[in-house]
Order: structure tokens, then C-alpha cells, then sequence
């Protein structure tokens, strides 16, 4: 069995995978820190067939993408025929250019691991409950974001809602789930009829081997700030980073984080 590739964004996740595979490459794409011991890879968006190349030569067979990352700005003048391809896909919708890139990699023969099979721990299981208890008001307003979400999923929007009061107060969208949490939490008391609940999922048919959704410590303290109640997630489709600490975070918080 060959070596496994991280596709390295920015954030923890990256750094998670590193320490639970067996001699990994961690691929660099743009200026992120490589952890100690670990093989590093620098590469170019515009040479994708040199990564490949590169790849095969370390004797790399599985490829998995990790952490935050942006629309690259690209060099048109630099791009290669595997780049040009992908390069015609970045005016569509984040899923469809995230299935170009499965594509281009498994073209190659490259297996795309996705962080819960590396991970099955980063997941939280069925009837999963931290902190306090949902509510009856809870209960409806993460039924209505749920169904939010479901309505925009075709739409490729975001994957995060909150509704408080059956109100919704923000969606997630380009910007981002802080971005959201912090426009929400701008709603004026006289608008807010309940705290709320925060709903994080993938989008419908989203394949989980990429940008699988994550929250995180940042993600309690931001939901804290907006004056949410509480969060709920699908069990096995959202990364929950710093485990320990996000439960205590929430109890301490007074709110609730449930994975159904």
C-alpha cells in the first residue's frame, strides 16, 4: 500500500490527518506551515500534471484534501492541459468544482480519501447531546433550518442556518459560518423571539470526500457571541475538531450541541 497525500489548507485539519497516517506528503498549494517530521511537497495550481508526477514519485496512491481553502488566483499563462481543464470549472459553484477536482485526481489514478476515513472519530455518533437539554422552541428551529438548507441545496448556497423563534436570522453563504454567526448575532433584540439553533450540514448529495463541513472551537465561541442556544449537526457528515474541548466549551456555555 502506498502513501497517502494531504491537499493542505489552512486550519487544524491538516495537521489532525498528518498525525494519524503513516508517513504522509503534505502537499502546500499556497503558504501554509508544515508540521515537524513530516514530508513536505510544494506545488502549483497551474502544474497539476507536475504534482501528479511528483506525487507517483514519492509513491503516493490516496490523496486527501484538508483544511480551509480559497478560490486560487491563477496564471493563465502558466496553466498545463490538466489545469486548463480545471480552470474552466472555477465560474461554476463549489460543488461542481469540487467533483472536477475528484475527477482530475482519480483520472490520474489516485485514490481520494475523505478526513472521516482517515478519522472516524472526528464524526459524532447518533443522539450525540452535549450541554443542556433542547427545548420544544429548539426542536422547531432547527426543524426550520434544516429544511432551510434543504431548499437551498440545489442552489450550491452554504451549508450552515440559524432560525430562532421559527425566524431565520442568517444563512451561510461565501463569506462564511463566522461571518454568518456575527451578522446574526447584529439582530436586534426586538426582531429575536428565541436564542435559536445553528444548523450545520453538507448539502444534499455533497460528496463527503471533500469539504465536509467542520466545526471547532472558533465556531462555539462565534455561536456564543451571536446569543445562539445551541447547534445541531448530522452524526457522521461534520468534523468537530478539539472534541473534548468543544463539549466543555458548550456545557460551560450553557448551550447544546446534538448530532441526529
Amino acid at each position: 500500500m502506498g502513501r497517502t497525500a494531504i491537499i493542505a489548507g489552512t486550519g487544524a485539519l491538516p495537521r489532525v490527518l498528518a498525525a494519524s497516517l503513516v508517513d504522509p506528503v503534505y502537499v502546500t498549494l499556497t503558504d501554509v506551515e508544515v508540521p515537524d517530521h513530516v514530508q513536505a511537497l510544494p506545488g502549483r495550481i497551474e502544474k497539476l500534471g507536475k504534482l501528479f508526477k511528483d506525487l507517483k514519485s514519492l509513491d503516493v496512491d490516496a490523496v486527501t484534501f484538508a483544511g480551509a481553502m480559497a478560490r486560487p488566483k491563477i496564471n493563465p499563462v502558466l496553466l498545463d492541459r490538466h489545469a486548463l481543464k480545471l480552470a474552466m470549472s472555477l465560474g461554476k459553484g463549489d460543488d461542481a468544482l469540487l467533483r472536477e477536482v475528484i475527477a482530475l485526481f482519480e483520472a490520474q489514478g489516485f485514490t481520494v480519501r475523505g478526513a472521516r476515513d482517515i478519522c472516524p472519530q472526528l464524526c459524532l455518533e447518533q443522539g450525540t447531546v452535549w450541554g443542556r437539554k433542547p427545548t420544544a422552541e429548539d426542536e422547531k428551529d432547527a426543524e426550520r433550518a434544516r429544511g432551510v438548507l434543504a431548499a437551498l441545496s440545489p442552489l450550491d448556497v452554504g451549508q450552515g442556518a440559524v432560525c430562532a423563534g421559527g425566524q431565520v436570522l442568517g444563512i451561510e453563504t461565501l463569506q462564511g459560518t463566522n461571518a454568518m454567526l456575527g451578522f446574526v448575532g447584529q439582530t436586534p433584540q426586538s426582531l429575536r423571539r428565541a436564542p435559536g439553533v445553528f444548523v450545520k450540514a453538507p448539502k444534499t448529495g455533497q460528496d463527503l470526500r471533500i469539504d465536509m463541513p467542520t466545526i471547532g472551537l472558533e465556531t462555539i465561541d462565534a455561536a456564543q457571541r451571536a446569543g445562539v442556544g445551541g447547534i445541531e449537526i448530522p452524526a457522521g457528515q461534520v468534523i468537530v475538531l478539539d472534541r473534548d474541548a468543544v463539549k466543555t466549551r458548550i456545557e460551560g456555555a450553557g448551550m447544546f450541541l446534538r448530532a441526529v
